[in-house]
């Protein structure tokens, strides 16, 4: 990796864990800040997670593993609530780099794309529809919602992305570094129960 990379990983990573940004947003910032420009100057997600975890053991380390509980015990919450679409948590909150600055990412295998959504508005939960891009690079429908986590005493932002049953399979395939990118309930209570403080 050149050294602009991992000046631009650093400065993103503050971002990414002081004001919650996504990888792509808070790279392209600090590639700005820096002066260069082009996607061939930008260090890889996996360079940026190191970063962000680098970032995280020096200044955030007495406050950062009780965040990231809260968020999975929030998660998990969530998770249970929506257990009807096969949801599987993602993100920052599975991968354990998450703070109090960052959203929950679900993403739901419906059969039917819009029952998640009639749900949320039989359980009397305010969503904002909108559509991103999706683990498969296609664009996804997504149901944003804003909910209290009282452990943090904050408004936490968990966005719901929607998929079609079938690509359950596709989303449990391993990264680059042999790891699921994402897990369903009962990973998430096994990871919560090794954590248990």
């Amino acid at each position: 990796m050149i050294d602009g990379q991992h000046e631009i990983a650093a400065q993103a990573a503050r971002w990414v864990v002081e004001d919650g940004l996504e990888y792509g947003p808070a790279k392209r910032r600090a590639a700005r800040q820096m002066g260069l420009s082009g996607r061939g100057s930008l260090p890889s997600n996996d360079v940026l997670e190191e970063a962000v975890r680098d970032y995280i053991a020096v200044f955030c380390a007495d406050t950062q593993p009780l965040e990231l509980l809260a968020l999975r015990r929030l998660a998990l919450v969530w998770m249970e609530r929506l257990s009807e679409f096969r949801p599987h948590l993602g993100g920052a909150v599975w991968h354990g780099t998450a703070t109090s600055n960052s959203d929950i990412y679900l993403q739901l295998f419906c059969d039917d794309s819009k029952s998640a959504e009639i749900a949320l508005i039989d359980q009397n939960v305010s969503y904002v529809p909108r559509t991103v891009t999706g683990f498969t690079g296609e664009s996804v429908e997504a149901l944003s919602v804003h909910a209290f986590c009282a452990e943090l005493n904050q408004e936490i932002g968990v966005h719901l992305m929607i998929y079609d049953f079938d690509n359950v399979r596709g989303a449990l395939k391993s990264d680059a570094k042999g790891r699921s990118p994402r897990g369903d309930a009962r990973a998430l209570r096994r990871l919560l129960s090794q954590e248990a403080v």
